[in-house]
């Protein structure tokens, strides 16, 4: 077995312009709606994004030892320096996951700390981090009730590529999420959380994008973070053209090539996708609840039908309002906009999530783990000249 005593963790915030990688918007996929100034959650002002990307060793699974292929994606929607609750909501399209916290934020409607998403083995550790990071710099709500004793964590499986239950993510990775989390540009693909995942048998990870949109003549972003970890081949569209039919090889392979299926059943596996939006639109948690629904349309544009063994789980916050969702002040005053005026949000939610996936299958790159498997990347040129042919290539 090939030595697994090397490690990387790579701690993974922002990345410069001049280095980033090619988005989707840069192979001429053809998106509906303006996107903000980076095309990130981060578009919406005070929102942070961290990662911490964890790769190590190669060759055969042995659980405990490796190979690794994991990581934590930390956002924070109002920045770590901040400890300002959000009105907050979430939904779920198919229960076949986990997101901590939610019972809270569904009953109070609030959300406090950051949303916090890693593979599936090791939500509890994360738990713990966020609870520790918490106590560790003093940080309490009214009533004397730690900030983050209620964490919101979700995840994806990633154990075709990692030693998911050797449960290699540490609390002190989860902190390095949070600490070195910072606007700006997001890093995306293999990164954080989304290190080891596959979508619709690419490789797949993390993906951001957002809309600017105009209501009652206000301007407003929504920003879209995702963790895409779901879906079957052929179903697979993008910008309506039936990608996953005509780019139908490049599946996950073992060694020499031979298509993985059916080993431990994680081949087969429906996959799940952690969605986090963020908006600076003046809304509460009832019309976030019919924000985060949205986000469902975005999916089915790209091909899901979020099916039984899918863990597909949002939540969604909004930045406006400071202090309005704090519990210390006996009553709070908030600005709403009127549920009439919400059709902006729910069309941005739908095309921010629709960008975001593919994303993150443009920046993922193929990738060799646990038992020499490899998932491959999107191939861009093959999409491009499919598009080329759907008359769906711009520039």
């Amino acid at each position: 077995m090939p030595s697994i005593a090397a490690s990387i963790l790579l701690i993974c915030t922002v990345v410069p312009a001049s280095g980033q990688k090619p988005r989707a918007r840069d192979l001429g996929i053809p998106f509906e709606g303006t996107p903000g100034a980076l095309n990130a959650i981060t578009d919406v002002d005070g929102v942070e994004v961290g990662h911490a990307t964890i790769v190590r060793g190669s060759g055969q699974l042995r659980i405990g030892e490796g190979p690794v292929r994991t990581g934590v994606t930390a956002v924070w929607p109002r920045g770590r320096e901040v400890p300002d609750p959000v009105y907050a909501a979430w939904f779920t399209l198919n229960g076949d996951g986990e997101m901590t916290g939610t019972t809270w934020v569904r009953d109070s409607g609030i959300m406090e700390g950051p949303v916090m998403i890693t593979n599936t083995l090791s939500v509890g550790v994360v738990h713990h981090a966020v609870i520790r990071w918490g106590v560790a710099r003093g940080v309490e709500r009214g009533g004397g009730a730690w900030l983050a004793a209620l964490p919101v964590v979700g995840e994806t499986w990633d154990g075709t590529l990692n030693d998911i239950r050797g449960q290699h993510v540490t609390e002190a990775d989860a902190i390095s999420a949070m600490d070195t989390a910072r606007g700006g540009p997001v890093a995306e693909g293999n990164v954080g959380g989304g290190t080891g995942m596959i979508c619709h048998r690419f490789k797949g990870g993390i993906g951001t994008s957002s809309r600017v949109v105009d209501v009652a003549g206000e301007d407003y972003t929504v920003g879209v973070l995702v963790q895409c970890n779901y879906g079957s081949r052929a179903p697979f569209r993008v910008a309506g053209v039936p990608v996953g039919r005509e780019i139908a090889d490049l599946m996950p392979e073992r060694p020499g090539g031979a298509q993985l299926e059916g080993v431990e059943g994680e081949a087969d596996r429906d996959g799940s996708i952690i969605v986090v939006v963020a908006t600076d639109a003046p809304v509460l948690s009832h019309q976030l609840e019919r924000i985060a629904r949205r986000v469902s349309l975005g999916l089915a544009r790209n091909g899901s039908t979020s099916s039984n063994g899918s863990g597909d789980i949002f939540v969604a916050f909004s930045t406006a309002n400071r202090k309005a969702a704090s519990e210390r002040a006996a009553a709070a005053e908030a600005r709403v906009l009127a549920n009439g005026r919400l059709n902006p949000l729910f069309a941005a939610t739908v095309e921010a999530t629709e960008e975001a996936i593919i994303n993150a299958l443009v920046a993922a790159e193929t990738m060799t783990g646990a038992n020499d498997v490899t998932v491959h990347a999107l191939p861009h040129e093959r999409l491009r000249e499919v598009l080329r042919r759907y008359n769906r290539l711009e520039g």
